[in-house]
């Protein structure tokens, strides 16, 4: 299924060199990776917190997740240089395409009372990060085999150089920004 990435190549490169008025095909923004992760605070004190999402995240993205470490230890919180404290994956060519893909036209219009996702969620130089409640809204995970529900992140890196140029990129591939 390369359908995302045929409409990006056919449809929303020439319109945004048209809009943009760009000069050269390579000036176009385009996606370079999506990464999904997920933060497990609970983990320093349950250890079977790390084993239920390492199940889930295979299923939603299709990837083996690496697991996420502590960089310095913090007493008030329990935690311990280097102790596991998340899992992420990252995506690249066509699994980003076909998760972009899913993500947009099956995921979000699942949520409950869904009227798109925020716009101001721009990190400044065209990359943008969603945060999901839970990863049950994925239809590929079984309720009554989750363990705990999860908030998982999900970052979708561009080559964009500006939050206006990566918005105009993303509402071109169809994400569903909120109108506010």
């Amino acid at each position: 299924m390369a359908g995302l990435k045929e409409k990006y190549k056919k449809e929303i490169v020439p319109k945004l060199m048209e809009v943009q008025g760009y000069k050269n095909i390579m000036e176009v923004p385009k996606l370079e990776k999506i990464v999904v992760g997920i933060g497990l605070g609970e983990a320093v004190s349950n250890a079977k917190a790390l084993e239920g999402a390492e199940k889930d995240l295979p299923i939603i993205t299709g990837q083996k997740p690496i697991v996420t470490r502590s960089k310095k230890s913090i007493a008030n919180f329990k935690l311990r240089e280097g102790m596991p404290i998340g899992l992420k994956v990252t995506l690249r060519q066509e699994k980003m395409f076909d998760f972009l893909d899913r993500l947009i036209n099956v995921v979000l219009p699942r949520g409950r009372e869904f009227v798109g996702v925020p716009r101001n969620a721009f990190d400044g130089r065209g990359n943008y990060t969603l945060g999901l409640k839970e990863q049950t809204i994925f239809p590929e995970i079984e309720y009554d085999k989750v363990d705990k529900v999860r908030g998982l992140e999900i970052t979708i890196v561009t080559t964009a150089r500006t939050d206006e140029e990566g918005r105009l990129l993303l509402e071109l591939l169809g994400m569903p920004f909120s109108k506010d």
